[in-house]
C-alpha cells in the first residue's frame, strides 16, 4: 500500500477575511494533488491511462482545523479506497507535521470525451490504482473491481465536521 504525497504551497490569495485558508481553496488543493497523482504519476511512459478524461461525481470534505498562511507547504496525501467497474474513490488528508486539517474523498468517473459518456476503468488503470488501494478509514476495507464495501460511512465522522 502506498500513498501519493504532494507538497502543496499556500498562496496569500488562499486566505479569506478571517485569516485562514478558504473552504473552497481546499478543493483546489485536492484537485492539484489528484491531477498530479492521475496524470503525472499514473502509469507514465506514453501510457494513455486516464487521458480520455474523468469527471468528479462527488466531493466530501471534513474540515478539522483552520489552516493559516505560512511559507512552507502542506502535505496532501492521496490514496484509493474503492475501485469499481466504472468509478473509483480517492481519499485525501491535508496535513503537516503538527496537525491534520482536512479529510476528504472524491468519487471519480472515467469519461469518454468523444462519446460524451462514462466509461469503464481499463485493466492498465486498475493495475495502477491497486498499488494505492488501502482500507477506507471511514467505511472499512478497501475494495476493488466492484466488490462491496462494509459500513455506512458515518462511523468515522467527527461531531461538527462539515460535509459538502
Amino acid at each position: 500500500m502506498a500513498r501519493h504525497v504532494y507538497p502543496c504551497p499556500l498562496r496569500w490569495s488562499d486566505m479569506d477575511a478571517f485569516g485562514h485558508v478558504n473552504n473552497v481553496t481546499f478543493l483546489r488543493y485536492l484537485e492539484e494533488a489528484r491531477v498530479d497523482f492521475m496524470w503525472r504519476l499514473a502509469p507514465g511512459n506514453g501510457s494513455d491511462a486516464f487521458t480520455g478524461g474523468v469527471v468528479v461525481a462527488r466531493h466530501e470534505i471534513d474540515y478539522l482545523k483552520p489552516l493559516v498562511h505560512r511559507h512552507r507547504p502542506v502535505t496532501v496525501e492521496t490514496w484509493v479506497t474503492e475501485i469499481g467497474a466504472a468509478y473509483l474513490t480517492v481519499r485525501y488528508e491535508i496535513k503537516d507535521e503538527d496537525a491534520l486539517y482536512v479529510r476528504a474523498a472524491t468519487r471519480i468517473v472515467p469519461y469518454d470525451l468523444d462519446r460524451g459518456r462514462p466509461r469503464r476503468i481499463t485493466p492498465e488503470e486498475e493495475k495502477f490504482l491497486t498499488e494505492y488501494l488501502e482500507p477506507d478509514p471511514v467505511k472499512g476495507a478497501g475494495t476493488a473491481s466492484g466488490k462491496a464495501a462494509g459500513g455506512t460511512g458515518e462511523a468515522g465522522r467527527r461531531e461538527g465536521a462539515v460535509t459538502v
